[in-house]
């Protein structure tokens, strides 16, 4: 369970996220949508690693594009190339569904994904910048 997670539970949003956590008809409007992917890697039953990632319909050309929202592979697992394979899972999808380009961030100072992300893609330096709906 995610409310269970310790680094969850030590991050100064934590009561925050968890008033926050979408109800099970919100769940399932997302996943039905057709616009959100959802990959997981199992180590038999076990629940390894996931990926979280939407189909952005573009308005200035007629394409698709995907983007990672998240990607995040358990400690135990990690340098053996789980990651590697829930990208190559997306880009499966990515193939079925058309879609131009799939694309991620990475923050500063995260070097093993900047270095995985790097292996497999062509990194563009940009900035991110977030605007709060309301003042």
């Amino acid at each position: 369970m995610v409310a269970s997670h310790p680094a969850l539970q030590s991050h100064p949003g934590h009561v925050a996220y968890l008033e926050s956590q979408p109800d099970d008809e919100y769940l399932r409007g997302l996943l039905s949508s057709g616009l959100f992917i959802a990959v997981a890697a199992l180590d038999g039953s076990a629940v390894i690693g996931g990926l979280a990632a939407y189909l952005l319909p573009k308005f200035e050309q007629a394409r698709t594009e995907i983007y990672i929202y998240d990607l995040a592979v358990r400690e135990a697992h990690r340098r053996k190339g789980v990651a590697t394979s829930l990208i190559g899972e997306l880009k499966k999808l990515a193939v079925a569904r058309g879609a131009y380009v799939i694309y991620v961030q990475a923050d500063r100072g995260d070097d093993a994904a900047i270095a995985l992300y790097t292996k497999l893609g062509t990194r563009e330096d940009v900035m991110h910048f977030d605007i709060l709906p309301a003042d």
